[in-house]
């Protein structure tokens, strides 16, 4: 697939995308974290005005990777909406849009800190976290978890130097039995891969993945 990376983890193949999705192969399903929907008219609510089209550039990248991957299930790990109006300020082609994709692929939503109880109204389903084929999938990785788990909340990033320039890109982190998404969302901020929290949580060895066009980088953590 022409911009995906391979990679292993947990007994199972995967593909990273450079616009920070995942693709499960054998499943042919699609996984994504943070996708904030309406961060942005969030913001205005309160006074901070950001470009008000946020959800469409998410929902675009989304339907972009859908359609390269050839996905027939969809797995969002939590905060896929910036909070719980969010749906009610969705304009209304946005909304169809989203609807569109629910209706014609098995899509599960998981819950997170901004969403623990999703509107029902874009469709798919709604659950805590999924146990799939020996797979954990949930919001917020959990420090105890023996089995090997996909999870979202930190929005990773690697931030470094080169050549005397600052370089920041979003990444995923890969530990022995812990594999931490990227923000997907359009408005999403990031934590520096290299934070103690994301050290404990991955255990010595662990390192960030950035999937770039052509193949995949690889930077051990300190």
């Amino acid at each position: 697939m022409p911009g995906a990376s391979p990679f292993a983890f947990g007994g199972h193949d995967w593909l990273a995308l450079p616009q920070g999705a995942l693709f499960w192969p054998s499943r042919r399903a699609l996984i994504v974290a943070d996708l904030h929907f309406e961060k942005a008219s969030a913001y205005a609510a309160r006074g901070q005005m950001l470009p008000p089209y946020d959800s469409l550039a998410t929902l675009g990248a989304l339907e972009s990777a859908v359609a390269a991957t050839g996905a027939r299930e969809i797995w969002c790990l939590g905060d896929s909406f910036h909070d719980g109006r969010a749906i009610a300020r969705m304009p209304g082609v946005t909304l169809d849009r989203l609807r569109r994709l629910t209706d014609t692929l098995h899509w599960t939503w998981i819950t997170g800190n901004h969403d623990p109880a999703p509107d029902p109204a874009p469709g798919g389903t709604v659950v805590t976290e999924a146990l799939v084929d020996g797979i954990v999938l949930r919001h917020e990785a959990a420090p105890g978890e023996a089995r090997p788990e996909l999870s979202g909340h930190y929005h990773p990033k690697l931030r470094m130097t080169h050549r005397g320039r600052a370089i920041s890109r979003r990444c995923f982190l890969r530990g022995q039995r812990k594999l931490i998404l990227p923000a997907f969302g359009a408005l999403t901020g990031g934590l520096d891969a290299g934070a103690p929290v994301l050290r404990n949580l991955l255990g010595g060895g662990g390192e960030a993945l950035v999937p770039v066009p052509d193949r995949l980088l690889r930077f051990a953590l300190p």
